[in-house]
């Protein structure tokens, strides 16, 4: 499976390097290694084969050698365009594994933003391409997935009949993420033109338009393949640069979807300006210019790993809910609003 980092915050930007690059189960390290407390045994003693979950063993035995894709917020453009009002995200996509690229590493020495995505892809049968790769960019919508829509060639169609015109020719590659991106931008906006996508929307209509998308994905499915219709694994999030909104999910009765955690104090120790390290305990870090005392600001981190050594900073969001994260960095987690007659039968993993 795929894996993606994000963070968003009111007040404390963040060094990308510190968060992606730095710590140990670091994004960029993702590739082939992987922490997942709470789901998966861990330590020297263990590794992926003790797991008694098949299905689980099987999404993490995978190589997300696919693709690189970072999004971040900056005011670049307030400052210099008119009429254009926030921040706006920047786009970085490449081929190459994350460890072995020069132009990330030295981008993210150099880049603070007070809301990012990153992703690495494991691909689920599109090609690669920098255009498949993850994040997807709408106006200051940035959207990304974690999982795959299950049959997609049987749904794509009658997915793009739903799609806005503009929203339908923003589609760049073939993967089925993008195609939800699509879906779900055409849902924020009430099917609006591509002007609508530089709109900020409150929290309870990105929400309302996540969950619409879920459930138009599984009624499409239903419709073109009934009681063969497969479990969907959708680990979406989007944000508008201030607010966020994510989901775990998979529609199946008893089936994990895939690891989502999610942190509002993760950022101190992956904050080189903080003391602490996020590898351990006795690590120090002497680069730290704030007293131990000082506190940093309001902060969220979700991601499918958690990046630093300490799990009690860490929450693994509930099955099928969704996780917002507000303007003022207040985090709600809610149940996805759907019909269990859309959950379906792995044939896979019976």
């Amino acid at each position: 499976m795929c894996r993606w980092f994000a963070y968003i915050s009111p007040e404390e930007p963040c060094l990308l390097s510190d968060v992606l690059v730095e710590p140990a189960n670091a994004i960029s390290k993702q590739c082939s290694e992987h922490y997942l407390p709470k789901l998966l045994p861990h330590g020297e003693e263990h590794d992926l084969d003790d797991s008694n979950d098949k299905l689980m063993q099987m999404r993490n035995s995978l190589l997300n050698m696919d693709g690189l894709g970072i999004a971040w917020y900056t005011q670049a453009a307030e400052n210099y365009v008119k009429n254009v009002e926030g921040q706006r995200p920047a786009l970085y996509k490449t081929q190459s594994p994350p460890i072995s690229d020069f132009n990330f590493r030295n981008l993210c020495s150099n880049t603070e933003t007070q809301c990012l995505f990153a992703h690495i892809r494991a691909t689920s049968g599109s090609v690669v391409t920098q255009v498949n790769s993850h994040p997807f960019v709408f106006g200051r919508h940035v959207f990304m997935h974690n999982g795959a829509i299950s049959n997609f060639s049987n749904v794509r169609r009658d997915m793009t009949d739903l799609l806005s015109f503009d929203a339908y020719c923003n589609i760049l590659g073939s993967t089925d993420s993008e195609h939800a991106a699509a879906l779900y931008i055409t849902n924020l906006t009430n099917h609006g033109a591509k002007n609508t996508w530089e709109k900020e929307y409150p929290i309870g209509e990105m929400l309302s338009a996540m969950n619409k998308t879920l459930v138009q994905i599984m009624e499409l499915q239903q419709k073109h393949l009934g009681e063969k219709a497969a479990p969907n694994s959708l680990n979406f999030c989007a944000t508008d640069g201030r607010k966020m909104v994510a989901t775990r999910f998979r529609n199946h009765a008893t089936q994990q979807p895939p690891s989502l955690y999610w942190s509002e104090f993760a950022g101190r120790a992956l904050n080189h300006k903080f003391p602490g390290n996020p590898d351990g305990a006795d690590l120090v870090n002497e680069a730290a210019t704030k007293g131990t005392d000082e506190k940093i600001g309001k902060h969220t981190i979700i991601a499918s790993e958690p990046t630093t050594y300490d799990e009690g900073e860490w929450h693994l969001i509930h099955a099928n809910c969704m996780l917002t994260v507000d303007e003022n960095g207040t985090e709600k987690e809610v149940p996805v609003k759907y019909d269990a007659k859309f959950n379906a039968v792995d044939p896979n993993f019976p």
